[in-house]
């Protein structure tokens, strides 16, 4: 066992204030709590994220709001993430967060430093019979290729807006259960990691 508790970051890739799966990563993260992990909610609304432009990269450096997320996950053992699904795919709010965050602050930063060696766990909730599911193989693939160690453990909840009630509880025990385990894997993953 690790010698000192997991820091595991959370956060959903949607911005809307009643997103699903900013109630979704929520309840993960409270089972990766119950498991021991320091948990830290982020909202990317917060961040204000420009759109990812290598001119404006090059004339200003990193906008604050990238910096601090830069911070934030260097700061933290692994990724706690929920996706919405757009299209069948990642939603641009997650994909624009990735490409600032992989962005080096300074010539002598590692490649990728905030994200080699991370741990995930993946998420997604959707009004659609899939829960998200397709969105997930995407985002997998993208922070397998930066290297991060997404755990194989996943989950996809469908029909959200049954899901939910007004103060994002889950009141399904199964359906809490099956998420908050997803939040305990990562948990556990990632304690074996920085134990050795």
């Amino acid at each position: 066992m690790a010698d000192r508790p997991p820091k595991i970051l959370a956060f959903a890739g949607s911005t809307r204030e009643g997103s699903y799966n900013k109630m979704l990563v929520k309840v993960a993260a409270e089972g990766a709590r119950k498991a021991g992990a320091d948990t830290t909610f982020l909202d990317l609304r917060d961040l204000n994220l420009p759109l990812y432009d290598g001119d404006l990269e090059a004339k200003s450096g990193l906008p604050d709001g990238a910096k601090r997320l830069k911070a934030m996950m260097n700061d933290h053992d692994a990724l706690l993430i929920a996706s919405p699904e757009y299209n069948s795919s990642i939603s641009a709010v997650l994909k624009n967060a990735i490409d600032w965050a992989s962005r080096p602050a300074s010539k002598d930063e590692p490649p990728l430093q905030c994200f080699a060696g991370k741990t995930a766990a993946l998420l997604a909730a959707s009004p659609g019979a899939l829960g998200g599911l397709r969105g997930l193989v995407h985002v997998r693939a993208i922070l397998g290729n930066i290297r991060v160690i997404v755990i194989p453990d996943q989950r996809a909840v469908s029909k959200a807006h049954e899901v939910f009630d007004a103060e994002g509880r889950i009141a399904d025990d199964a359906t809490r259960n099956g998420v908050e385990k997803i939040g305990a894997e990562l948990t556990r993953v990632t304690s074996a990691l920085i134990a050795g």
